[in-house]
């Protein structure tokens, strides 16, 4: 053992075990008014009361006291546009004006190596700065993005998924690939990313507006062959959308139909938007396991539609919530989570703080099959940790004279918070905001 490597994090812990079932349901969740994480080589060795923990450290441990502060485990946000990072809070219409006249264009730099790689930085530092230390993200169709993604990751040490956008139609001709060269530039990527270090290949067609019969067939061969790796696409978020995708595939069900016929659906399966789901589709995403992912500020921002939380786990779907950046307006999934209350409440589904914290954590965790590595506190799994004050700006010090419970002042987090409540984001037991 190295001891040099070992440090010993104290604050006020708190980690979930499962979905809270309401505000009362404390064995859900681990809270400890006085707590510390051991961590060594990455990952935490010991967590829970700091008296205790202390017995486990050596005597060369580093500590680093973040108390009254809150110690969480890092946000996970399960759907981002990584190109899309000088396309967020541009001026359009809906969905599809939206894509042509902002997405598209700025998509086709990322043909760029220099350019993806310019671009990670500030995508990665926004990421960080925010207390996101894993992210599910659809790179360009050019492989250079993707080796831009994962590189930029692979320095900063984070578990990112991600992966080459394959779409071989209705796109600009700089952007298109084709069935044969989107499976074949995929599958070399993804035999090169794949498992090295933290890093999760997802095989990522667009949609079914951009992708011919021929490349969902494709997306399907590999995740046949590679049922370990994510898939990860949109449907249901717009009606003109969907008008369009009925008419490119008429033979088809309906729209999550289509993904059906070509075997894209399954447990690793993330399902942006899911907001327009006919009663078919939901028996379908319940019987494959399917992930539905909310993006609230992108749903709102581009006029899409309201997510029915309610509806679609009272189905039995799985569920996950996202920035969807740059269709969605925010890095920050302290402001994802408030937003997503907000559309919630317009539809008298109240969401209650330790939900949404549970969501953005463990929650997200599950649905990505990943919580015996990121999502909690637990000893075993990675040392992705991050560090909040809700009293970080002067209305939130001013609110926090007044709370007493544990709730209130996730809701405050949640509510008023940003990267200004992020004292500090580490990344494998390192700290990395500003790093």
């Amino acid at each position: 053992m190295d001891n040099k490597t070992e440090k010993l994090l104290r604050g006020r812990l708190l980690s979930f075990k499962s979905a809270p079932s309401g505000p009362d349901d404390t064995s859900a969740y681990m809270y400890e008014e006085d707590g510390a994480l051991l961590i060594r080589d990455g990952k935490i060795i010991a967590s829970g009361a700091y008296s205790q923990v202390l017995i486990a450290a050596s005597q060369t441990a580093q500590e680093v006291d973040h108390r009254p502060h809150l110690l969480l485990p890092g946000l996970i946000d399960t759907h981002i546009h990584f190109p899309q990072a000088q396309v967020i809070a541009s001026w359009a219409d809906q969905l599809l004006d939206w894509l042509n006249d902002y997405t598209f264009p700025a998509e086709q730099k990322f043909a760029d190596k220099v350019h993806g790689a310019r671009i990670a930085k500030g995508f990665y530092d926004a990421l960080l700065a925010n207390g996101t230390t894993t992210a599910v993200a659809y790179c360009s169709s050019h492989p250079n993005s993707v080796e831009a993604y994962f590189e930029e990751a692979e320095h900063r040490g984070m578990l990112m998924v991600g992966g080459k956008t394959m779409m071989d139609r209705n796109a600009p001709e700089a952007l298109c690939d084709t069935a044969r060269s989107s499976y074949d530039d995929s599958k070399a990527l993804l035999q090169k990313w794949h498992g090295r270090g933290r890093a999760h290949y997802a095989i990522t067609p667009r949609f079914a507006i951009t992708s011919t019969p021929a490349q969902l067939e494709a997306a399907g061969a590999l995740l046949k062959e590679h049922p370990d790796c994510h898939l990860q696409t949109h449907i249901n978020e717009n009606h003109n959308e969907i008008a369009l995708t009925r008419e490119l595939y008429p033979d088809a069900a309906d729209y999550l139909g289509i993904y059906e016929d070509f075997g894209l659906l399954g447990p690793k399966t993330l399902l942006g938007h899911c907001i327009h789901m006919n009663e078919r589709e939901l028996g379908v995403m319940k019987d494959t396991g399917s992930v539905a992912v909310f993006c609230p500020t992108s749903n709102l921002f581009l006029g899409s539609g309201l997510f029915d939380k309610a509806r679609l786990e009272g189905a039995g779907i799985r569920t996950a919530i996202a920035t969807d950046v740059g269709g969605g307006t925010n890095y920050s999934m302290l402001g994802t989570l408030d937003e997503g209350y907000k559309v919630l409440q317009l539809q008298r589904q109240r969401l209650h703080p330790l939900e949404t914290f549970y969501w953005a954590t463990k929650g997200n965790a599950d649905a990505l099959s990943l919580s015996d590595r990121i999502g909690t506190l637990e000893a075993g799994t990675d040392a992705d940790v991050i560090v909040l004050n809700a009293g970080a700006t002067q209305p939130m010090a001013l609110r926090m004279e007044t709370i007493e419970t544990l709730p209130e002042e996730l809701f405050l987090l949640q509510t008023l918070g940003d990267d200004r409540s992020v004292v500090e984001t580490y990344v494998s037991g390192e700290p990395r905001k500003g790093a």
